[in-house]
C-alpha cells in the first residue's frame, strides 16, 4: 500500500511539473511575441542604414553602376571610389562580397558604419579568384534618405588596382 502511494505521489509531481513547465513556456512565448519596439523612429532609421549598406554591397557585387552611384553623394572624394569600382566591373567576371557590420555610430545626421568585409574576385568562371578581406569605415549622412559621403580604411572597391600594385616587380638595379 505504501509503495503504491509513493508511486502515485511521484507521478502526480511529475505531471504537475510538466504542466507547470508548459505553462511557463506558453507565458514566455506570449511575452516575446507581444513585445513592441520602444523607439520606432530609431528602429526605422537603423533599418534604413542597414538597407543602405546592403544596397552598396549588392550594387557592387552585381556590377550595377547606376545603383552604385545613386547611393553616393556627388563628392570629389567618392569619384575615385566610383572609378575603382568601374575598373573592377570591367576586369572581373564575378564579384562575391560579404559585409559584417561591427558597429554603427550616429551623431545627428552623420552615421559611421564599421564593417568587416571579405570577398572573392574572379576574372572568368575557371579562375580560382583573388581572395581578400579587411575593415572599412563607411561614412553616411541622412535621416530618411541615407547616402554615402565618405570612406576610410581597407576598402574592397578597387581590387584591380590593388592586384596590379601587388604584382609590380621590384626595380632592377641599374647596370654600371
Amino acid at each position: 500500500m505504501f509503495s503504491s502511494c509513493v508511486h502515485f505521489f511521484r507521478s502526480r509531481t511529475i505531471c504537475f511539473s510538466l504542466i507547470g513547465g508548459l505553462f511557463a513556456l506558453a507565458v514566455g512565448l506570449d511575452a516575446c511575441s507581444s513585445k513592441t519596439v520602444q523607439y520606432p523612429e530609431d528602429h526605422e532609421r537603423f533599418r534604413r542604414i542597414d538597407q543602405a549598406v546592403e544596397s552598396l554591397r549588392d550594387a557592387y557585387q552585381q556590377k550595377n553602376r547606376s545603383h552604385f552611384e545613386a547611393i553616393m553623394l556627388p563628392l570629389d572624394q567618392l569619384e575615385r571610389l566610383q572609378r575603382d569600382a568601374e575598373t573592377d566591373f570591367d576586369t572581373f567576371h564575378t564579384i562575391s562580397l560579404e559585409f559584417k557590420t561591427e558597429r554603427i555610430l550616429i551623431e545627428g545626421d552623420d552615421i559611421d558604419v564599421y564593417v568587416h568585409w571579405q570577398g572573392v574576385w574572379k576574372k572568368d568562371a575557371d579562375d580560382a579568384g583573388v581572395r581578400q578581406r579587411g575593415h572599412a569605415r563607411l561614412q553616411w549622412v541622412g535621416t530618411h534618405s541615407i547616402l554615402l559621403r565618405g570612406v576610410q580604411g581597407d576598402l574592397p572597391f578597387g581590387m584591380k588596382t590593388r592586384q596590379t600594385l601587388s604584382e609590380v616587380p621590384p626595380p632592377q638595379p641599374k647596370p654600371r
